[in-house]
């Protein structure tokens, strides 16, 4: 990436594969889906280039499959006791990180996030570590492919969703932790009484977010 943030791709890219858990996962000689993504991703560089680029697909780890490989020894009773930052490397270790910050691109399978204990997802650390954004879905309709909708042959488009602010910014608070509590106290001096054993989850909306994402969209084409 140049000054100006412009991207300069070399004829063979490394990029990150984190393959993910649950369908992102291969189960014996069955792909799972990041697999056929790298399929289809290979299969259109090669129909494009002729062989002139690949990509050099450099795996990392994260989820279930990083906690087997660098943390065994943890038993899922003691995930909760665990603090933020040491759950965090415990489904994202330090050198996969590292990995997406140097090479500064991955594909991403789905990431499992524990139930319960009030871990915070993997997926919302990684885009509010990266700042990504914008969750950009085009959406078309394929012929010969049922739909519900009454004219699914109109739809054509892509939608922008705001991916690091709102709901998405992952400020949590646990049902009786010193943090809620402290949250619903201020709540309570500004006039309002929300249920004292209330979970607080805070989602800011910046005017700067906003226009940076009706920004992207409007500028692609």
């Amino acid at each position: 990436m140049d000054a100006n943030g412009r991207w300069h791709i070399p004829d063979d890219p490394i990029v990150c594969l984190l393959r993910g858990d649950g369908i992102g996962r291969d189960v014996g000689t069955v792909p799972g889906i990041s697999t056929c993504a790298v399929r289809v991703l290979d299969a259109a560089v090669e129909k494009a280039y002729k062989g002139k680029r690949h990509v050099h697909w450099f795996d990392i780890h994260a989820g279930d499959v990083a906690r087997e490989m660098y943390f065994p020894q943890v038993k899922d009773e003691q995930v909760s006791a665990l603090s933020e930052e040491d759950q965090r490397r415990l489904y994202l270790p330090d050198d996969s990180l590292k990995a997406f910050e140097y090479y500064g691109l991955g594909l991403k399978g789905p990431l499992t996030t524990p139930i319960g204990g009030g871990f915070r997802s993997i997926n919302v650390y990684l885009r509010i570590r990266f700042d990504l954004y914008a969750c950009v879905r085009p959406v078309r309709y394929f012929k010969g492919v049922e739909a519900p909708s009454k004219r699914a042959d109109k739809v054509n488009m892509v939608i922008f969703r705001e991916n690091t602010e709102d709901v998405y910014c992952g400020i949590e608070f646990k049902s009786g932790s010193d943090k809620a509590k402290r949250i619903l106290a201020v709540l309570k001096e500004m006039g309002y009484n929300p249920m004292p054993s209330s979970g607080v989850g805070i989602k800011p909306i910046s005017p700067e977010g906003t226009k940076r994402l009706v920004r992207m969209a409007s500028a692609s084409p």
